[in-house]
């Protein structure tokens, strides 16, 4: 998740329904989050391990 937090529109996330909702597949585990850019946070809305 440090690269996520390093780089959240790249890293090899994709855009799902909007922008700055992404997804990323870390190792064995697949997150959602959303990027706040105006305030400088991440939110993660889904982890799943696979």
């Amino acid at each position: 998740m440090a690269a996520v937090a390093n780089d959240p529109y790249g890293c090899g996330s994709s855009q799902t329904y909007h922008k700055d909702r992404r997804e990323v597949t870390c190792g064995s585990v697949i997150a959602e989050y959303i990027v706040s850019a105006g305030v400088l946070t991440i939110t993660v809305v889904r982890v799943q391990g696979i």
